[in-house]
């Protein structure tokens, strides 16, 4: 299969209008529910327009093809995100906070975002075609997070760390790639476990005499 371009990515129109945003929410609606039964390999867009109660050709005035139902369930993954996140620095990162409790808030977050739904996160990480403007988007998030932990960092008398910019991409990069292998791939059970295991790499590295 060739790769999509672009703008084969993108929605056809953007539903302005309420009579407009329904039946698009119905759309993504169904999508998550038959990527996440039965694959998105298997999941077409006539099973989608079937799941939603809408035409095929209704369907396709929205979104052209079955990556670009993927790519918008991905942005709307990255937005839902960001006040989640937003939220978890706040509480998290300040230096009155001990150490561990301030890793352990934002390790708590990072899971709880991504194990909604696990078994849509996996076809999200796993399937989901990125164009740039979703990387871009991913990585604003990222970024956004590694700036408020560098500042954090920096303050702390706890942390001991030469760069604090570098200790904080690690840290957000160890905890997401974690928690991604976790919730891809591990079986929810011990969530409590994994919580702790993480914290106590991270506050390992960000005290450890260097």
């Amino acid at each position: 299969m060739r790769p999509r371009k672009p703008t084969e990515l993108r929605p056809r129109k953007s539903p302005t209008q309420a009579r407009s945003r329904a039946p698009v929410q119905s759309i993504l609606e169904a999508a998550t529910r038959v990527f996440t039964r039965e694959g998105y390999a298997a999941g077409t867009t006539n099973r989608i327009a079937d799941v939603a109660g809408v035409s095929i050709g209704s369907l396709y005035e929205y979104f052209p093809n079955k990556e670009a139902l993927l790519v918008a369930l991905m942005e709307a993954h990255v937005a839902e995100a960001v006040p989640v996140l937003a939220r978890a620095a706040d509480a998290a990162l300040r230096p009155d906070l001990p150490l561990r409790e301030s890793v352990a808030i934002l390790v708590r977050a990072m899971i709880e975002l991504h194990a909604r739904d696990r078994a849509m996160h996996r076809v999200l990480f796993e399937e989901a075609p990125r164009p740039p403007r979703v990387r871009a988007q991913v990585e604003a998030v990222e970024h956004m997070m590694v700036a408020a932990i560098t500042g954090f960092l920096a303050q702390h008398t706890a942390a001991h760390v030469p760069d604090p910019g570098r200790a904080a991409q690690v840290l957000v990069h160890a905890i997401e790639g974690l928690t991604h292998q976790w919730v891809l791939h591990g079986d929810g059970t011990d969530e409590a476990a994994w919580v702790e295991e993480l914290v106590v790499l991270c506050v390992a590295y960000l005290t450890a005499n260097r």
